[in-house]
């Protein structure tokens, strides 16, 4: 059995940057900052994470910089290769389900 699962809890670390690809269809990119609860010192661990679809604007449209979000998926890694010829790779958290924690009071939940 093999299983690439990943569910993380944080804040986000930047607001999200939404795209359409030439298909049309959206893509979000953002990073958050989970806290080491096991660490005396107050560190954190930082995830780019990517997000598809309906979801990815829904992201773009209520998630900003700080805000507590949920997500689970699957980790991914990537190679490209730099404007120099040098071969590049990314880790990422491809997001099947985000999970906005927190609002702002103007705001309601997106369903």
């Amino acid at each position: 059995i093999v299983i690439n699962r990943i569910v993380l809890i944080g804040r986000l670390a930047k607001d999200v940057d939404l795209k359409y690809i030439q298909s049309g269809k959206a893509v979000a990119t953002f990073s958050i900052a989970v806290n080491r609860t096991f660490s005396k010192e107050k560190e954190a661990d930082f995830f780019n994470v990517v997000v598809w679809g309906k979801s990815a604007e829904n992201c773009a449209n209520y998630l900003a910089k700080g805000r507590l979000v949920g997500l689970e998926g699957r980790l991914q890694t990537r190679s490209y290769e730099t404007q120099t010829g040098e071969k590049r790779y990314v880790t990422e958290v491809i997001a099947d389900n985000v999970e906005f924690l927190e609002y702002a009071k103007s705001e309601t939940p997106a369903r």
